[in-house]
Order: structure tokens, then sequence, then C-alpha cells
């Protein structure tokens, strides 16, 4: 509920934390638990706006191309028209909308905690010291292997994580450190189906109400 408090507390009492003690909290909280600067900054200007009703939180579920699924995060003030945007999208996306609850089961809630210039052994014995469930490489948008890796730890563990990791000397990039929803086993399709789902997903994020998206599509990251 990170997001939806920031803006509950801009619309009480501005978007200036310094004027905005409350806000200076969240602020501080919400980096600790890795929510995005960008994502901040966008709905801190959204709840600026007078015009603008009371946010709500959603979360929508989709069946994409090739077997895979997808878990669209959202946060509004007209319910009623962010479903509209969200399912016309993944329809268009050549996907299916699905239940609540239908796609979720393939998908679980972690920290994600992004370590830079670590080579692989110091990074796996770094994780096993703060806890982590799991350690993968990280790649560029390109498909590329770089000198990040990319820890994965339980919700309630992520920011002792963090600052373990940092502890240790590790170079942690706390802005694109984060909460996500991680598909339990991957779906490989064929270049098709990806290129289709890359599709869906960009389709997605494109939408000014979506701040995140995630799918279960091998090797499709947002």
């Amino acid at each position: 509920c990170q997001v939806y408090c920031l803006c509950c507390s801009v619309k009480a009492g501005g978007p200036d934390p310094v004027g905005n003690s409350k806000l200076a909290d969240l602020l501080k909280q919400a980096k600790g638990l890795g929510v995005p600067k960008d994502i901040i900054e966008r709905n801190i200007k959204k709840a600026s706006d007078a015009k603008q009703g009371d946010f709500q939180e959603c979360i929508y579920e989709a069946y994409g191309p090739g077997g895979t699924g997808f878990i669209i995060e959202a946060l509004t003030d007209n319910v009623n028209r962010t479903a509209g945007d969200v399912k016309s999208a993944i329809t268009k996306g050549g996907g299916k909308a699905a239940d609540s609850g239908s796609v979720m089961f393939n998908f679980m809630r972690q920290g994600q905690v992004l370590v830079h210039g670590a080579d692989e052994d110091t990074v796996f014995e770094a994780a096993i010291d703060a806890g982590a469930d799991d350690v993968q490489p990280a790649f560029d948008d390109e498909g590329n292997p770089t000198n990040d890796f990319k820890l994965f730890t339980q919700v309630e563990a992520f920011s002792s994580a963090i600052s373990k990791l940092q502890e240790l000397g590790l170079n942690v990039n706390v802005e694109e450190s984060e909460l996500v929803y991680r598909g339990t086993a991957e779906v490989a399709v064929d270049d098709a189906s990806y290129e289709k789902c890359e599709a869906l997903m960009e389709r997605l994020l494109e939408l000014d109400d979506v701040d995140n998206v995630y799918t279960n599509c091998e090797g499709l990251t947002s």
C-alpha cells in the first residue's frame, strides 16, 4: 500500500516533504521497500492535481500468448476507466483477461535486490549471509549478460537483506530493487509468442494508471 499511502498523504498535506512530515516518512519507507523512483514521482504528480479523486490500488490478471500469465498493478482514481483500459490492452495484445486468482497462483510476492559489479562467488556467499532465497544473473534489454545479479528474498526480509548486503560491501542498486511478483516457474514459448508477450507488456505499460507488469514468460521482464 506504499504508493496508495503516498497519494493520500499528498492529497492531505501537499507534495512537498519539507512541509509534509507524513509524506517525508512515507518516502523513506517506500525507498526502503524498493518502490521505483519514477513510480513515486509519477504518482505524487498525479495526486497533486486538485481534480483527481481518491485513489485505489488494483491488480489485474491475464492469460498471455503461449500459455503465459500476466499480473498488472495499477493505481487509479477511476476503477471503471482503468479496468476498461487494461482489459482493452490485454485483448488487443492477444491476451485474455482472467478472473482474480486464476493466474496469481502461478506467482509469488518477493523482494528483488539488484547487486552491481561483484563476482559470482562473492554474491552467492553474501546472499546466504543476507538470507536470500535465490540468485539469478541479470541481463540487459538485448538479452546480453551484465555484471549485475538479482537476489530474491521473502517480502519481510527485503529491507534487512539490502542492509546486510551493503554491510558486506556489495554495491546495491537501491533504486532498482523492489517488491515484485515472480513466476513460480517460467513458461518457455516460441519466438512468435515471445514477441506477442513483449508487445502485450509494452502496451500495458503505456497505460497511465499501470505501475508494473509481471509475466512468467521465460526471458521477459518489465
